[in-house]
Protein backbone atom coordinates (compact mmCIF):
# COMPACT_ATOMS: atom_id res chain seq x y z
CA UNK A 1 0.00 0.00 0.00
CA UNK A 2 1.42 3.57 -0.58
CA UNK A 3 1.66 6.41 1.54
CA UNK A 4 -0.81 8.15 0.28
CA UNK A 5 -3.30 5.02 0.48
CA UNK A 6 -1.92 5.07 3.87
CA UNK A 7 -3.22 8.88 4.70
CA UNK A 8 -6.56 7.96 3.24
CA UNK A 9 -6.99 4.77 5.25
CA UNK A 10 -6.40 7.45 8.25
CA UNK A 11 -7.99 10.18 7.58
CA UNK A 12 -11.45 8.18 8.07
CA UNK A 13 -11.14 8.41 11.70
CA UNK A 14 -11.85 12.31 10.71
CA UNK A 15 -14.90 11.57 9.44
CA UNK A 16 -14.32 14.10 6.34
CA UNK A 17 -17.22 15.32 4.36
CA UNK A 18 -14.22 15.69 1.70
CA UNK A 19 -10.58 16.10 1.38
CA UNK A 20 -7.79 16.79 -1.46
CA UNK A 21 -4.43 15.16 -0.89
CA UNK A 22 -1.78 16.01 -3.01
CA UNK A 23 1.70 14.07 -3.68
CA UNK A 24 3.88 16.62 -3.56
CA UNK A 25 7.10 14.65 -3.47
CA UNK A 26 8.78 14.83 -6.49
CA UNK A 27 9.04 18.43 -6.03
CA UNK A 28 10.97 17.94 -3.32
CA UNK A 29 13.99 15.44 -4.55
CA UNK A 30 17.41 16.11 -3.40
CA UNK A 31 15.59 17.72 -0.30
CA UNK A 32 17.56 16.43 2.82
CA UNK A 33 14.34 15.31 4.41
CA UNK A 34 13.18 13.22 1.10
CA UNK A 35 17.09 11.13 1.51
CA UNK A 36 15.27 8.99 4.32
CA UNK A 37 12.03 8.08 2.34
CA UNK A 38 9.47 10.88 3.59
CA UNK A 39 6.95 11.69 1.34
CA UNK A 40 5.56 15.73 0.97
CA UNK A 41 2.41 15.79 0.91
CA UNK A 42 -0.81 18.94 1.03
CA UNK A 43 -4.03 18.46 2.82
CA UNK A 44 -7.27 19.79 2.46
CA UNK A 45 -9.82 18.05 4.55
CA UNK A 46 -13.48 19.62 5.48
CA UNK A 47 -14.63 17.71 9.00
CA UNK A 48 -17.21 18.52 11.26
CA UNK A 49 -14.82 17.36 14.29
CA UNK A 50 -13.21 20.86 13.35
CA UNK A 51 -16.14 22.78 14.72
CA UNK A 52 -15.01 25.12 17.35
CA UNK A 53 -11.48 24.17 17.60
CA UNK A 54 -8.35 26.62 16.46
CA UNK A 55 -6.08 25.91 13.57
CA UNK A 56 -3.67 24.33 15.73
CA UNK A 57 -5.74 22.16 17.60
CA UNK A 58 -7.25 20.52 14.06
CA UNK A 59 -3.82 20.38 12.90
CA UNK A 60 -2.89 17.96 15.85
CA UNK A 61 -6.34 15.95 15.19
CA UNK A 62 -4.60 15.17 11.97
CA UNK A 63 -1.14 14.56 13.37
CA UNK A 64 -3.08 12.10 15.68
CA UNK A 65 -4.67 10.74 13.27
CA UNK A 66 -1.70 9.74 11.08
CA UNK A 67 -0.03 8.50 14.23
CA UNK A 68 3.36 6.72 13.73
CA UNK A 69 2.98 7.47 9.62
CA UNK A 70 4.71 10.89 10.69
CA UNK A 71 7.75 8.99 12.08
CA UNK A 72 8.64 8.04 8.45
CA UNK A 73 6.57 7.98 6.23
CA UNK A 74 5.47 11.24 6.02
CA UNK A 75 8.14 14.33 5.92
CA UNK A 76 6.84 17.08 5.57
CA UNK A 77 2.55 17.23 5.49
CA UNK A 78 0.97 20.80 4.70
CA UNK A 79 -2.48 20.86 6.43
CA UNK A 80 -5.54 22.75 5.77
CA UNK A 81 -8.03 22.10 8.28
CA UNK A 82 -11.82 23.53 7.80
CA UNK A 83 -15.23 22.98 8.74
CA UNK A 84 -18.08 22.46 6.39
CA UNK A 85 -19.71 25.95 7.04
CA UNK A 86 -16.00 27.31 6.12
CA UNK A 87 -16.42 26.35 2.31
Amino acid sequence: MSTADLIRERLAALEPETYTLEDESAQHRGHPGAAGGGGHFRLTVVSPKFRDLTTLARHRLVYEAMGELMQREIHALSITALTPEEL
